[in-house]
């Protein structure tokens, strides 16, 4: 459990589209408080998730070939095999050759990189609720639904289980607690960097998702397969 479980938290973490928002989180007025609303929000939905994991399986994990075993099973690796096909189905569609875009097309693109412009303008009218919403929107609810598979597995008579559902929770706001601290305490140069990193990522937003989807879906493909079959 705890090795899938750490895993995932990695690729949740490493998500690019909520780090992107987050840094335009942190660059609008009072970024710091807006944030600190994002990160409470995005780990309330963890949170919610084990919870209603645990109050489902009672804190002691179904025993093996029950049929609440064999049904987590089942789901994990459902979805395992759904994030495999999504991370192909990206591949597949970033390598298609692209057609030349026509005048119409390129007008398009002009306005939406616009519209962009203004949005980023606009996060300074963000609110509260704005930030706690959109940390909501943009929860990586694949990969959560993947771990609340494994939590299935937790004994809350051990000690282990709660160090591995609270390092989860931990690592998986690993990137929006160091990016946030890093606002706190050094603001003049966290502006500059993470516009850089956030500059980086939307570069290299789509062969980071495809590589995250493939090697994580395989590995709870994998590893489901095993389980049931031995």
């Amino acid at each position: 459990m705890v090795l899938d479980l750490l895993l995932i938290a990695v690729a949740i973490t490493l998500d690019p589209l909520p780090i992107m928002a987050f840094v335009l989180v942190l660059s609008s007025h009072k970024g710091v408080w807006r944030g600190l609303v994002f990160i409470l929000a995005w780990l309330a939905c963890l949170v919610a998730v084990i919870a209603a994991v645990l109050l489902f399986t009672g804190g002691t994990p179904p025993p093996p070939r029950s049929p609440p075993s064999t049904a987590a099973l089942a789901a994990k690796l459902a979805i395992g095999i759904g994030l495999v096909a999504y991370g192909e189905y990206r591949r597949r569609r970033r390598g298609a050759p692209r057609r030349p875009p026509s005048g119409r097309a390129k007008h398009a693109h002009a306005a939406g990189a616009h519209s962009r412009e203004g949005k980023e303008k606009g996060t300074d009218g963000m609110t509260p609720w704005s930030a706690a919403g959109l940390a909501v929107f943009l929860q990586p609810w694949g990969m959560v639904a993947a771990a609340a598979t494994v939590v299935v597995k937790a004994d809350l008579s051990h000690l282990t289980s709660y160090l591995a559902l609270f390092g989860f929770c931990i690592l998986a706001t690993a990137s929006l607690l160091a990016a946030e601290l890093y606002t706190v305490f050094a603001p003049q140069a966290a502006g500059a960097r993470l516009h850089r990193l956030r500059s980086w990522m939307e570069a290299h937003e789509e062969p980071a998702i495809i590589v995250g989807c493939l090697l994580i879906g395989l590995w709870l493909t994998g590893n489901s397969i095993y389980q049931l079959t031995s």
